[in-house]
């Protein structure tokens, strides 16, 4: 098993149940950590035997871009599809951070955390 970390991903996007959020929208962190088996591409040197962090940013992004109330609801998406349309992807773990929250409050920012499996 080998980890690819995709980290600080820095998206603006509409996410909120105020109105205000998902009008003005607002800034973004997302980092990303998949598990799969690295041994193959490790020996073949190909791009094709493993996991492209092209394809795991480009979902990211994609999925910011689809407005939700919920952070957690973002999260679920990205992880879906990342099982979906990547067959080595055994197991994967996305922190979905706003900047800034409007929470009345100096906050720097929320994060959610979701953890899925391939389910076998």
């Amino acid at each position: 098993m080998g980890i690819i970390k995709v980290e600080n991903i820095r998206v603006f996007a509409h996410h909120g149940c105020l109105t205000e959020e998902t009008k003005i929208g607002s800034d973004y962190r997302v980092d990303l950590k998949v598990k799969a088996d690295l041994q193959t591409s490790a020996k073949t040197d190909k791009l094709s035997d493993t996991i492209d962090y092209v394809f795991l940013n480009r979902v990211i992004r994609e999925e910011m871009k689809q407005p939700s109330h919920l952070l957690e609801t973002v999260a679920k998406r990205i992880l879906m599809r990342i099982f979906k349309e990547d067959t080595l992807v055994q197991k994967a773990t996305v922190w979905v951070s706003k900047i800034n929250p409007p929470i009345g409050g100096d906050v720097e920012m929320v994060t959610i955390k979701m953890t899925e499996k391939r389910k076998k």
